[in-house]
């Protein structure tokens, strides 16, 4: 499967993550062919080579031949509706657009039909987000992921005066997206590039396991000193370890709570999506005994599953840290035993097989039912698996 990571390192905005897609491959003679079938008089594009921080990419910049006008979402919807785009590019587009008016809506306490877009109604901003759809399109993405957002800080100029950053709509686009501020003191993501990433992206978080094909920059107007003024886009094909490589740790002392307490709270992290939670018994200070909890989560669960441990035990703060962490494929097959059916887990790493193990549940179902070993059912599963490899 064809999938793609957005790099937003410092921050994203629509003409650097199109200006990224062409800069990974896709051809801007048909940018600008499906651009216009949207009949949008007086737009040009133009596509250029620079360097940010020594590092060369693709620059956009689009010209209007006149102001930008301000346009209502039905009004755009019906620029985008009424085109010949390709279907999947006009949904993408439209949904995008979709959601910054329900955003712009709530922020400006008004019916979404009443609301008129300024800087991400312009004819630049439609062709950014149309642009960034076509792209996707045109190098067969199938899903896309992002990291965590660089939202920049300080003040930014706008149609209503100087808003903080993140701007008010950046602001909702990326509730229970993680965020941080780094760099410069302007705005890294405006609302057009928030708006596209967070419909768009299945998740937020490390790099998903994938083979690399090609990579893409694309440049911000600005030159910053000490930072790259870049979107990455890093396009491939995913592999064959779907779960994330990087991690983060989050650790509990408590020498305080019932020890009646701790199944309930690791059935809780782990429903709520932890990939692991482990307890070990430590002595703690004054030498009264106590566990650590550890949880291993996905970046995007950190926070939840932090407030969660916080909320479930007694302890008064925790730590975390990000780790690394290498994983097999894993897969399923069925095996018949004598006893009945067992799944064998089979963990493998480019096609050679690692590690095989019956399923701990299916053994333990079928002993009891058949009023025999526990060992002799996972035995005689491990010895038809063998049999299957041996026969193949």
């Amino acid at each position: 499967m064809k999938i793609c990571y957005l790099d937003c390192f410092s921050g994203v905005a629509g003409d650097m993550l199109l200006g990224a897609l062409v800069d990974a491959g896709v051809d801007p003679a048909l940018i600008r062919e499906e651009i216009a079938k949207l009949s949008l008089d007086g737009v040009e594009l133009h596509f250029e080579k620079c360097k940010r921080s020594g590092i060369s990419g693709t620059n956009l910049t689009v010209e209007v031949a006149h102001d930008h006008s301000h346009r209502s979402l039905s009004k755009i919807e019906e620029i985008i509706g009424s085109s010949t785009l390709d279907a999947g590019v006009k949904e993408r587009s439209i949904r995008i657009f979709r959601r910054l008016g329900e955003v712009e809506a709530a922020v400006h306490q008004m019916p979404i039909e009443k609301v008129h877009f300024h800087e991400v109604g312009a004819l630049d901003a439609i062709v950014d987000i149309v642009g960034a759809c076509v792209g996707f399109a045109a190098l067969g993405i199938e899903k896309i992921y992002c990291s965590p957002l660089n939202l920049g800080s300080g003040t930014v100029k706008a149609a209503h005066g100087v808003m903080p950053v993140p701007a008010p709509a950046t602001a909702s686009l990326v509730k229970d997206v993680p965020t941080y501020a780094d760099g410069p003191a302007v705005e890294l993501t405006t609302p057009t590039g928030a708006a596209i990433v967070t419909t768009l992206a299945e998740s937020f978080g490390a790099m998903p396991a994938m083979r690399i094909e090609s990579v893409g920059y694309g440049a911000g107007d600005r030159e910053f000193k000490g930072r790259a003024n870049l979107t990455r886009v890093l396009v491939g094909e995913a592999s064959s370890a779907p779960e994330a490589t990087q991690i983060h740790v989050i650790e509990a002392n408590v020498d305080d709570m019932s020890p009646e307490w701790v199944g309930y709270v690791r059935e809780r992290l782990l429903e709520e999506g932890a990939l692991d939670v482990t307890v070990m018994p430590v002595y703690m200070k004054k030498d009264r005994p106590g566990f650590t909890i550890s949880v291993l989560a996905r970046p995007e669960d950190r926070e939840r599953l932090g407030d969660l441990l916080l909320t479930e035990t007694t302890t008064i703060g925790i730590r975390s840290h990000t780790s690394e962490r290498r994983v097999l494929e894993r897969t399923s097959q069925p095996v018949e035993t004598p006893y009945g059916t067992v799944s064998i887990k089979v963990a493998s790493e480019n096609g050679a097989v690692r590690n095989v193990a019956p399923e701990y549940e299916d053994c333990r179902r079928i002993a009891r039912k058949k009023h025999v070993p526990f060992k002799e059912v996972w035995q005689q599963a491990q010895f038809a698996y063998m049999s299957l490899k041996t026969k193949s």
